[in-house]
């Protein structure tokens, strides 16, 4: 408040001061005819104008820069409103023809005989989101733990470069690599092994593999940042008392760092879930209720990129398409909601 005060009687000093000089200007060359002495006088007037003009600019741009990042807030606000008003009108034209039991409950998808029943689609993504989360978790965790508490410096500083790039590869790469690599191993040795002697390895388990590979690098950089985000004190005074390297990983490190890890698991599952071209590639794209995990399946984001070119000849297909990306936002948004509520509980519950 001082400070405001100050700052408007330094301004109503420096207007005057200007005001002043440049009366005095105006005298110097109509009363004495001193061309010179009116310059220098102008000049000064000039300067503590433009020193005022500075304030004021500076109080007007902190002013319009305010209003800009709110108006860049709110615009995400809308966007997410948008989005999901784009994707129910859309959705209308279909339920208008289609009841949505039959929709969802329903495994037959004929888009040419105006069947569109999404039942084995979803029970496909959600058994291809399930088992890589399975085979992430686990191994991100012990990955992150390795990392922060039992590598050396120099181990550390060269893995995390390799685990931040494997987050940027394209998802088509991992596709690529799928389709080369993973495809023929299922099919001629995993498959096998499991009693499955007829798999064409695009199928679930392939699907579920590079999708947790892909999971990988998420989960792992947030694991890290949350157990690196523990207080050192804290690890120390457990393992002062006699607990070991383990126990204080267990007892001290996992609670600490608990709701950082829940986070960085609920992003995992919101990157599977949505997941589309690698899982394209390997996943059979068969609307079928599989009887094995070596059988070829169908997953919602995969369904809109195998289908989305035949969208103009079939106007009710292309409803059925935004449908489904309706699901997706829809399912993606509900768990984020209890995800953002069950880390509030955690965050009380495992708080130091």
């Amino acid at each position: 408040m001082r400070f405001n005060k100050a700052s408007t009687v330094i301004r109503k000093k420096s207007f005057f001061s200007a005001l002043l000089i440049l009366i005095l200007s105006l005298l110097s060359l109509l009363v004495f005819h001193n061309s010179l002495l009116f310059f220098v006088l102008i000049i000064i007037a000039v300067i503590l104008i433009f020193l005022d003009f500075i304030v004021i600019s500076r109080k007007l741009f902190d002013t319009i820069g305010t209003k800009v990042i709110l108006s860049i807030t709110l615009f995400i606000v809308v966007l997410f409103f948008f989005l999901f008003i784009v994707l129910l009108n859309g959705s209308f034209f279909l339920l208008e023809h289609q009841s949505l039991s039959n929709l969802l409950f329903s495994s037959t998808w004929k888009p040419f005989s105006n069947k569109f029943g999404l039942f084995a689609v979803i029970i496909d993504t959600l058994l291809v989101t399930a088992i890589s989360l399975v085979i992430a978790i686990p191994i991100s965790l012990f990955t992150a733990i390795y990392i922060t508490e039992y590598a050396p410096a120099k181990v550390r500083s060269t893995i995390r470069p390799f685990i931040d790039v494997l987050a940027g590869v394209p998802s088509v790469v991992f596709g690529l690599c799928a389709l080369l690599v993973f495809v023929p191993v299922v099919r001629d040795v995993i498959a096998p092994f499991f009693g499955v002697n007829i798999s064409s390895g695009f199928c679930i388990f392939t699907a579920s593999l590079i999708l947790s590979i892909m999971v990988f690098p998420i989960i792992i950089s947030l694991c890290i940042e949350s157990f690196s985000s523990v207080p050192i004190a804290l690890k120390e005074a457990s393992l002062s008392l006699g607990a070991t390297k383990w126990e204080t990983v267990k007892k001290v490190l996992f609670r600490a760092s608990g709701p950082g890890v829940l986070s960085a698991i609920f992003l995992g599952f919101g990157r599977a879930f949505g997941e589309t071209i690698a899982v394209a590639m390997v996943i059979g794209n068969q609307e079928l209720i599989p009887s094995t995990l070596f059988g070829p399946g169908q997953t919602l984001a995969s369904l809109i990129a195998n289908n989305y070119v035949e969208i103009s000849s079939i106007p009710l297909l292309e409803s059925a398409l935004i449908f489904v990306a309706l699901i997706l936002f829809a399912v993606v948004l509900l768990f984020n909601i209890g995800a953002y509520i069950i880390m509030k509980k955690a965050s009380k519950r495992w708080k130091y």
